[in-house]
């Protein structure tokens, strides 16, 4: 079957997609020379609210994304509130 998939081509899960562009930008800022910069977080925040939107109500107001630097590790830091009827 896999051979098939490879052959006739595979839809990717949005949340697999989300997760290889995520750890592409992550691996972008890294290369960068300098201070790492969070230009894309805003971009980030808008695209997680249109694939969560899919599937629940919610308003950008309900994710927070928070970028921090603690020794010689970056900490993107993900807040998601849904509402009470989604969980």
């Amino acid at each position: 079957m896999s051979f098939l998939s490879f052959l006739l081509g595979e839809k990717k899960k949005t949340a697999s997609v989300a997760k290889e562009r995520l750890q592409i930008i992550l691996a972008h800022e890294r290369s960068g020379d300098g201070p790492p910069r969070a230009d894309y977080l805003p971009a980030l925040q808008r695209e997680l609210v249109a694939v969560i939107s899919k599937y629940v109500a919610i308003s950008p107001d309900d994710i927070k994304v928070h970028l921090e630097k603690q020794d010689d590790l970056e900490v993107l830091e993900v807040k998601i509130e849904l509402p009470d009827a989604a969980r």
